[in-house]
């Protein structure tokens, strides 16, 4: 079974619904024949690398409220991810464009690394409180999961694996992906949002039921059974 996700590495319920699929795969019978493939996506691409605006006050300018109440649903959603082992820092988190650390993720996927950068980059950018437009602090997180440091410059200096991102964009335009996370498995089946782990659970065990199960053969005849014409074990003899 192919899972796909699309998600960007500044979504708080990306990083939830990673840790909520993940709990679901555990109770999976068959979670070693499962592999996941990460899909770029920018929620702002328009973003700035660096701002002096915090986060409440982007979140407050983008949905209209006021700062306090930005505050309020950024705890609301801090406590959704403690609920899932995780830790939601968003009063030092610090805002900016992820293109380049999609870029990155794509590099680092043709190492074999995608799942180890994709929870390095979230955690970083939520729980750590880095600057994950930083190429500076982008090479220094490749480099600590083993890629290459010539390498990981050559990339972020250039536009390598621009393609890549952009080719996962326009595929989630094309299929209807509104928001993020989203989850399609095995090209056929979706699940838009962060969905409590039994979710995930029921989706995995009918995907898969319905994928292996044989093909039952149907019959068709004509109604006039006399026109019926067949051998049987002991034709012809």
């Amino acid at each position: 079974m192919k899972i796909e996700i699309w998600s960007d590495y500044v979504c708080p319920f990306c990083y939830i619904g990673k840790r909520r699929l993940e709990k679901a795969l555990e109770d999976f019978p068959h979670k070693d024949e499962v592999t996941i493939e990460y899909k770029s996506f920018e929620l702002d691409p328009n973003a700035k690398r660096d701002t002096e605006f915090s986060i409440y006050e982007i979140l407050a300018k983008k949905y209209g409220m006021p700062v306090e109440e930005a505050k309020r649903m950024s705890a609301g959603v801090a406590k959704q991810a403690a609920e899932v082992g995780l830790e939601f820092n968003f009063d030092t988190s610090i805002p900016t464009n992820t293109f380049d650390a999609h870029r990155l993720g794509k590099f680092a996927e043709t190492k074999g690394k995608a799942k180890e950068m994709t929870e390095r980059l979230l955690r970083a950018h939520f729980t750590e409180s880095k600057h994950i437009g930083d190429k500076g602090y982008l090479k220094e997180l490749g480099i600590s999961l083993g890629l290459d440091s010539v390498e990981v410059e050559e990339v972020l200096a250039g536009d390598a694996f621009e393609k890549d991102v952009r080719f996962d964009q326009r595929e989630a335009r094309e299929i209807g992906v509104q928001g993020v996370p989203f989850f399609v498995l095995n090209s056929k089946y979706a699940i838009s949002g962060a969905q409590p782990p039994e979710v995930f659970a029921e989706a995995l065990a009918k995907v898969w039921e319905e994928e292996n199960q044989k093909p039952k053969l149907q019959n068709f005849e004509s109604k006039n059974k006399s026109e019926t014409s067949y051998c049987s074990d002991d034709c012809c003899e």
